[in-house]
């Protein structure tokens, strides 16, 4: 049983300059810890309220200070001195609280922050590391750690839309240790720097979280880039190092057609497209393939290409609990990607995660293009033993402090990484 004695918030900026908000939790044992919370640039309609100020004279409207002020007031007084035996306890005082469906009163960032920093302190009070804290939680055994799915080039909404889908992803699948996997990612990136400077004629300009970002002419240029750049590291594209490719497909839909390049594709229009790049690149994942509300066609989706793919659901899926329920229902997807704050405490989130495993679904962890220096997403992806970690490139400190720290895990624990799909 853990008792608060304080929480307090303070208001601080994650890595594209915005507000976000850090919480520190100090229990009455004299164990404190701090959290910071990440933000979306590419959020779902689904995720929960994240509060922001909305003064335009201030940080254009994206102040965080009432959720800073939620915490420090409203949230302390319900929860100080309150023994709570378990995260779930904690988690469901929070949502009580709060007592909206999309925890728009007291803001989604303020309670995930006091969920985070409590579940931290817990685990300086057991004396356990905070991954071992995270797998008991959910009631996992340790055994491996997640393979990396790290972002290479980028475009949609993380890089000023020179090409509509998102993001390009590299997967060392034939690395066999973390060390490994990060050391065949710097050899791609750099080749990609080379051919970039050599096609594109332009200094390599970074996205949101660090991806490379050059005017690609299409989206199967960017691909195709990719490709060459995983050749010209010395690797076997497909065998050494396969690709993931983040769609985002809700920011380019309109109209009931996919918006892709010069192209206004229907859905069965969209998935031939996605099909003829599967059979045409190593690719084995596909995020968010489909607009979000396209329910009926993800189905298809699913039954087209789920046996060559993972089918990623993100802004489709939201972390939510009763979306990934109807999608497994339906056979909407076969992957789930678990962004935290898009459900707003831990124990939802880890209810999710179930639901994931119960449908044999693969589950990647993944960061948010707003992040911090925190480092308790490896902590995650490790305690929860998910089958992939998404952070981002490896140029950013934000990104790093991730990395990072999964390699201090990777050395204290010996564990294999995941075996490759």
């Amino acid at each position: 049983m853990s008792v608060i004695d304080a929480l307090t918030a303070l208001e601080i900026l994650d890595s594209r300059g915005r507000p976000t908000i850090q919480v520190t939790c100090t229990l009455a044992s004299g164990a404190s810890a701090t959290a910071s919370v990440p933000s979306g640039a590419s959020t779902g309609q689904a995720e929960a309220w994240e509060l922001r100020d909305g003064d335009m004279m201030r940080f254009a409207g994206l102040g965080c200070q009432q959720a800073v002020q939620n915490v420090n007031t409203v949230i302390c007084a319900a929860l100080k001195q309150h023994p709570f035996d378990s995260q779930a306890d904690l988690d469901e005082a929070l949502i009580a609280l709060d007592g909206t469906a999309n925890k728009q009163r007291l803001g989604a960032n303020a309670l995930l922050g006091v969920s985070l920093a409590f579940a931290r302190a817990q685990a300086y009070e057991q004396g356990v590391t905070l991954y071992q804290h995270f797998a008991t939680m959910v009631g996992l055994e340790l055994t491996y750690l997640p393979r990396l799915t790290i972002n290479l080039f980028s475009g949609g909404k993380h890089a000023g839309g020179q090409v509509a889908i998102q993001d390009v992803l590299v997967v060392p699948t034939s690395a066999l240790t973390i060390k490994d996997s990060l050391a065949h990612t710097y050899a791609v990136l750099q080749s990609a720097v080379g051919l970039i400077e050599t096609k594109y004629h332009t200094r390599p300009l970074k996205a949101d979280e660090g991806g490379l970002a050059p005017a690609f002419a299409s989206e199967d240029a960017m691909i195709d880039d990719a490709v060459q750049a995983i050749q010209q590291a010395g690797f076997q594209a497909g065998e050494d190092i396969a690709l993931a490719v983040d769609v985002a497909s809700s920011h380019f839909y309109q109209d009931d057609h996919y918006h892709l390049g010069q192209q206004a594709l229907t859905a069965p229009q969209m998935i031939d497209h996605l099909k003829t790049w599967l059979a045409k690149y190593p690719i084995m994942s596909l995020e968010d393939g489909l607009a979000e509300e396209d329910w009926m066609n993800w189905t298809k989706l699913t039954a087209a290409l789920g046996r060559q793919s993972l089918i990623l659901g993100d802004d489709f899926l939201c972390t939510n609990p009763e979306r990934i329920q109807r999608a497994a229902e339906q056979k909407a997807a076969n992957a789930l990607l678990l962004k935290v704050n898009q459900i707003g405490t831990l124990t939802e989130a880890a209810r999710a995660l179930k639901l994931a495993r119960d449908n044999h679904w693969q589950v990647v962890v993944s960061a948010r293009s707003g992040e911090t220096e925190d480092n308790w997403l490896a902590d995650l992806a490790t305690g929860w033993q998910a089958d992939f970690m998404k952070v981002g490139s490896i140029q950013q400190s934000e990104r790093l402090a991730k990395y990072n720290r999964l390699l201090a895990i990777e050395a204290e624990t010996k564990l294999p990484l995941r075996q490759p799909l």
